[in-house]
């Protein structure tokens, strides 16, 4: 008589149930939608809608439905070509306070999203997504070298008692003049002792010195901000939630970044197109007047530069500010960055830790100067698009403002706050961008592609066409010459695919071409279990048992080959995923998962159905296999 456990049966019946409720979204299509947010500082609202819904309905464009959700505005069209028209006439209509973007909104029902049962992410080659190649500023990350240089020499030629009039960087180091020309010889030993990394040679005046970098050392400055850049772009990624990201080098001074199935392309946009970082800089002057006083004029001390504060008088204006060209502390010196409430005034606060350099600067600087002011310059590097004459041209704006000024209460070092944000999703998403990482130099935007879902069509429709012809001729081999035995490994098999994409749903996995590749190598994989079993059923009753004790003879004596052909699998699969990238991980984490629920379905599942048809208090005459 065949058995099959009761709390078996329980656990083949849940696992089917949430396999069918996990797998069930990614039936329901998606929506082509156009995404807007403000950019820092602008509210998206119903004005906003409305403006929107005007520009559309003006040009004869179907809106499905648009709603203001968390700050941002969704429009869902009809078509992908009413898509991309829509973007670019709410780009037009909002202009560049408000980034808008291709977008592609879930028609999942609400009960099955709040229980996280969402549908897989397809890739830029089904889906589409955004595709990004960004290019290194190489003479910014030279300047920001030269301008450590800077203070460094100065701290070195201070040590040594030696007196300078100027020391300033040059396009390939730095300049320094000397109050004292018969210190030369004594300052170049002492900077070279310091610095080997510059080539201290005399300059073209008497007690001037030219500190040029090392050739060697200019390629590593390079190769090492573009590797930063590189790891720091795939946390700022990894902060948006994205699914397999592809971000490489390519070339000596380029980023390609691969964003596949993106959720959110406004944001992706804002946070990667967006170089911010932070300078802390002394407030010069004598009063707030002084500032007022070199802008009216023009006359600006030189040791000192004129920033606009965001704070606006009643005409609109930004107020001036005169900060020191000496940068105190940086963003690359950020070591952590977390928002909050200043427990003082109740208004949002970023808290700040440097790290030790950042610190002891910051240190040096608050102990020589309490109760003098401080301000914190915001620099952004803004890519904008603009059509002239029919083509487009790309640009970058850079957008630098004095986000607060403060009086230093007492001397501090690592540890600190920024107050007086505007608002607290501004200090999330300033703590979000600095504890990212500051790039180690500035990356613009110089090709940008929003890919849409048409592109990838036809591949969906050829990887749905191998997914159905495979299962389909697997299903016919099966039953044709299996019979009822094969209609039950047929279920399995379904039950299989059931569950893979259970489980890719469940862990958000990407898909992409490789990956479907994999199903269907599954699929293929997935009936080999089926096959050992039924065959060792059919070779037991060839031997004259009887057709219970040949089922679970079958069963059990397979169980052992096929545990040890799906682990050489696993072991494949693994490797793949381990050492493997971008396509072919993808391929091993569908393959892993695959060769997991084919093991179950074949043998767990498959059982519980034949031993429901063939067990039980009945009597068993034939089998049909």
């Amino acid at each position: 008589m065949l058995e099959f456990a009761r709390w078996k049966y329980i656990l083949v019946m849940l696992v089917c149930v949430i396999s069918v409720i996990y797998a069930v979204p990614n039936i329901f299509p998606q929506d082509p939608a156009v995404q807007v947010n403000g950019n820092r500082g602008t509210v998206v609202d119903q004005a906003v809608l409305e403006r929107v819904r005007g520009a559309l309905e003006a040009r004869e464009i179907g809106i499905k439905n648009a709603a203001v959700e968390n700050g941002s505005l969704l429009v869902r069209l009809n078509s992908s070509d009413d898509q991309l028209l829509a973007a670019d006439l709410v780009g037009a209509e909002l202009g560049q306070n408000y980034t808008v973007a291709l977008n592609l909104a879930s028609t999942v029902p609400d009960y099955l999203e709040r229980i996280k049962a969402t549908p897989m992410v397809l890739g830029l080659d089904l889906q589409g997504g955004v595709h990004f190649l960004m290019e290194v500023d190489e003479k910014a990350a030279l300047d920001k070298r030269a301008n450590v240089l800077v203070e460094d020499i100065r701290s070195i030629l201070r040590t040594a008692e030696i007196r300078s009039t100027e020391i300033s960087q040059t396009e390939s180091g730095v300049f320094i003049a000397l109050r004292d020309a018969a210190e030369a010889g004594k300052a170049a030993q002492a900077i070279t002792a310091e610095l080997p990394e510059l080539i201290v040679e005399d300059g073209s005046t008497e007690g001037t010195l030219n500190a040029n970098i090392r050739p060697v050392e200019l390629k590593s400055i390079l190769d090492n901000a573009l590797e930063q850049n590189i790891s720091t772009l795939r946390d700022r990624i990894n902060s948006l939630g994205v699914s397999e990201p592809v971000i490489q080098r390519q070339g000596s001074s380029r980023i390609v970044v691969q964003l596949p199935g993106v959720q959110d392309t406004a944001m992706a946009k804002r946070i990667l197109g967006a170089t911010a970082t932070l300078e802390w800089r002394a407030v010069m002057g004598d009063s707030p007047d002084s500032a007022f006083e070199a802008e009216r004029s023009g006359r600006i001390p030189p040791d000192a530069r004129l920033y606009k504060r965001r704070e606006r008088g009643a005409d609109g204006n930004q107020f001036p500010v005169l900060l020191s060209k000496r940068v105190i502390a940086s963003g690359d010196q950020l070591v952590n960055a977390t928002s909050g409430f200043d427990p003082q005034s109740g208004g949002p606060m970023v808290s700040i830790r440097l790290d030790s350099t950042g610190g002891q600067r910051m240190l040096e600087h608050t102990t020589d100067n309490v109760g003098k002011q401080m301000g914190v310059v915001f620099i952004e590097r803004i890519p904008e698009n603009k059509m002239v004459d029919g083509k487009e041209v790309r640009s970058i704006r850079i957008n630098e403002e004095v986000i607060s000024v403060a009086t230093t209460q007492g001397v501090f070092g690592k540890q600190f706050q920024i107050t007086g944000l505007e608002s607290s999703q501004y200090a999330n998403e300033l703590a979000m961008l600095m504890r990212a990482g500051s790039l180690a130099a500035p990356v613009d935007i110089v090709e940008e592609r929003v890919i849409g879902p048409s592109l990838g069509q036809a591949n969906i429709e050829a990887g749905a066409r191998a997914i159905v012809l495979g299962f389909a001729l697997v299903c016919l081999l099966m039953i044709v010459y299996y019979k009822l035995m094969g209609v039950v490994a047929v279920f399995a098999l379904f039950m299989n695919l059931l569950m893979l994409c259970a489980v890719l749903s469940f862990l958000d996995a990407t898909l992409t071409m490789p990956g479907i590749a994999g199903i269907v190598l599954t699929l293929g994989m997935a009936i080999d279990g089926n096959v050992l079993i039924l065959e060792r059923v059919r070779e037991e009753l060839a031997a004259g048992n009887t057709p219970a004790a040949s089922i679970k003879a079958g069963y059990e004596r397979a169980w052992t080959v096929i545990l040890d052909s799906n682990v050489t699998k696993l072991i494949a699969a693994l490797a793949l995923a381990v050492f493997g990238s971008g396509p072919i991980r993808g391929f091993a984490i569908v393959l892993l998962c695959g060769v997991a629920t084919s093991m179950f379905s074949s043998v767990t599942i498959s059982r519980a159905v034949v031993t429901t048809i063939y067990g039980g208090r009945r009597k068993v005459t034939h089998v049909s296999v």
